[in-house]
């Protein structure tokens, strides 16, 4: 297995539904889920986003961060944050959503340090701040649950998540 490596810094040059900047420092301690994605790539709306809002509504904001990064590779008239914000408001994205700093018209700064090959890509740090998957196109909701679920329990935070199932009953009658 090759060695883990830090994930690289985010280089964003606007946020969205954050009232401060994010950083991979920042949000240390906890796991980060990225989508990287463009407005107008069919696979981001009908999956890569979609999927980003349910693993938001699916696990505690203790135990992992949700993030889009907004990486336009074509197109660049066309989606500019103005644009964009109006996207994110009209598909109900509530997640902060960083848009990739330009570098001159072709592969945006956040997407070449991750040598990405498109979008969706997603994007699991763990705890650390180490890249732990990347993966271009559609993951598997169960498939990533259970990877992020692993990244949760190796410090701890899969006990907790079990606890914040509420109530279960055993076979006789007990219930707690």
């Amino acid at each position: 297995m090759p060695p883990l490596r830090a994930a690289p810094e985010w280089r964003i040059a606007q946020w969205f539904n954050t009232e401060t900047p994010l950083t991979l420092a920042a949000l240390r301690g906890r796991v980060v889920m990225a989508c990287a994605f463009q407005m107008l790539c069919p696979g981001c709306v009908s999956h890569g986003l979609p999927q980003a809002q349910r693993v938001a509504q699916t696990f505690r904001a203790e135990d992992i961060a949700v993030i889009g990064l907004h990486t336009v590779f074509e197109h660049h008239d066309a989606m500019n944050p103005n644009a964009l914000k109006a996207f994110l408001h009209e598909y109900r994205i509530g997640f902060p959503v960083g848009v990739d700093m330009p570098d001159g018209g072709g592969i945006p700064r956040t997407m070449r340090a991750y040598a990405m090959q498109g979008t969706p890509t997603t994007l699991l740090i763990d705890r650390e701040g180490r890249l732990r998957r990347q993966a271009f196109g559609h993951l598997p909701d169960l498939q990533l649950g259970a990877e992020i679920m692993a990244l949760i329990g190796e410090m701890g935070g899969a006990a907790q998540a079990a606890e914040d199932q509420g109530a279960v009953c055993r076979p006789g009658g007990a219930c707690d």
